[in-house]
């Protein structure tokens, strides 16, 4: 921890201010009040994290292995079973649907054939559970926001063959910026006065829940921590091998960046160890090169695979000092500060971290309704619960999808399609206005669709638009 002697007395007295506030409220546990007081005084000393641009160096295969050259898996069941039993899947579900005008967790929302990312979470390790006999437990991070309803939702899941835990990630005060006081401490009790400070928080909380000792009691080596929207991050046997064999630690990762990634963190070489340089990291005259994709070739999935003993050594030597991402706010007209932590940035405190270049089809977040349009569509099919792409499909990226605002909202963007079109030969889709979809559409090429303002546009049932600029029923 910063020691208060690194502050400046202004900044030591804000520290006692806050930590006498901070005391005062009984909602948070000790373990959350003294991380918070911890992170907030390691962001006023200033202890950010530096890079210097000629220090950093492109890893090499050692360091970020291909995936192709990993090690086929024992073709023995038996052999397979020992590996899985010892792993854990956590799938980080803080998140609420509010960006997809969504009550409740995003986990939550339907992705396909009825089926909600949760559903198709559980029933991929069932899958597993059930073809080797092995237990793989399921871990759901929650948020204070995601908690009570998560709670209800996997009552569902009680016949299943799948242990499901949940533990709730810290719940922190929103910090004042005038005067360095938890807004709780002034009146604002609600949801509104308190915040999860990002997934970094995954390791304490972990340890904090006691699940981190009951698992390691139970034989379990390794967990897979993922986002709960990310379609494509299923447990990998030949990944949990290799790690197993070589004994790493850590492993990140990472796929090809496309023109669309540009601002997601990637993997350097720094004085002799792997770590995550995010673009908040970067000097302003160094962005560009950050966003090229000839230097950085590659970038964070968030699909980390920890050793369980490794985070318990590190937790308790309160060794995880993870950059501090400051996110400001604003309340009914206060300015608030949020301090958050990415779990990516960890890397560089564990022993053989390594990073994986993954294939792209490991990568398949629903950030948007757009992503929904493509999980949707004839360009995925859903096997065993496992979300997989079309072979139909010769282009290795996907359509490049631009919906208007009248789309934003899940319940809208279901409203305008009677079926979700067929993308297989899709390049790209731009739609402005007000426009829906009849059933049975092809869209191939490069499509735009924009309806004049204050007019309605309806593509018909069977219409095949190929590579055109529709501004008016006349263009279909």
């Amino acid at each position: 921890m910063a020691s208060a002697a690194t502050l400046s007395p202004a900044d030591t007295e804000k520290l006692s201010k806050l930590k006498a506030a901070v005391s005062g409220l009984s909602q948070i546990s000790e373990n959350e009040k003294s991380g918070f007081i911890n992170l907030v005084s390691r962001y006023l000393s200033g202890e950010a994290q530096h890079v210097e641009w000629s220090k950093i160096q492109t890893p090499t295969d050692e360091v970020v292995v291909p995936y192709d050259s990993l090690a086929p898996v024992p073709n023995d069941p038996a052999e397979t079973k020992k590996l899985l039993d010892k792993l854990v899947v956590l799938k980080l579900n803080g998140g609420l649907g509010t960006t997809m005008g969504c009550t409740g967790p995003k986990s939550v929302i339907e992705v396909r054939n009825g089926l909600t990312f949760l559903d198709l979470i559980v029933i991929q390790i069932e899958n597993l559970n059930s073809k080797y006999g092995c237990n793989v437990p399921l871990l759901l991070m929650n948020s204070f926001n995601t908690h009570d309803d998560t709670q209800k939702i996997i009552e569902k899941y009680k016949g299943s063959n799948v242990d499901i835990h949940t533990f709730n990630q810290s719940q922190y005060p929103r910090l004042v910026v005038d005067d360095y006081l938890p807004l709780p401490s002034k009146g604002r009790t609600d949801k509104d006065g308190w915040y999860p400070p990002g997934h970094g928080d995954v390791f304490p909380s972990l340890k904090n829940s006691g699940k981190l000792d009951a698992l390691i009691s139970q034989g379990k080596e390794y967990v897979f921590v993922a986002n709960s929207d990310n379609l494509g991050a299923v447990v990998d046997l030949q990944i949990l091998n290799h790690l197993i064999r070589n004994k790493n630690e850590y492993c990140m990762e990472v796929t090809p960046k496309t023109l669309a990634d540009v601002k997601g963190g990637t993997l350097i070489s720094y004085e002799g160890k792997v770590q995550l340089l995010e673009i908040a990291q970067v000097p302003d005259q160094h962005v560009n090169e950050f966003k090229s994709i000839q230097k950085f070739k590659i970038f964070n999935t968030n699909n980390l695979w920890v050793n369980l003993k490794a985070i318990k050594r590190l937790v308790e030597a309160d060794a995880l000092k993870m950059e501090i991402i400051p996110n400001p706010k604003e309340v009914d007209g206060v300015k608030v500060l949020q301090l958050e932590t990415a779990a990516g940035a960890a890397i560089r405190f564990f022993d053989h971290a390594i990073g994986i270049n993954v294939p792209r089809s490991r990568f398949l977040p629903v950030k948007a309704t757009s992503d929904l349009l493509l999980v949707q569509s004839d360009l995925y099919t859903l096997v065993d619960g496992f979300v997989l792409r079309n072979k139909a499909r010769k282009d290795p990226s996907n359509p490049s999808i631009e919906l208007g605002p009248e789309f934003k909202k899940v319940g809208n963007f279901l409203s305008r399609f009677k079926s979700i079109p067929s993308i297989i030969d899709l390049d790209s889709l731009k739609v402005v206005g007000d426009v829906s979809f009849g059933a049975g559409v092809v869209l191939k090429g490069k499509v735009s669709i924009s309806a004049k303002p204050g007019a309605k546009l309806a593509v018909p049932d069977n219409a095949v638009i190929e590579n055109k600029e529709i501004d008016g029923p006349e263009d279909i």
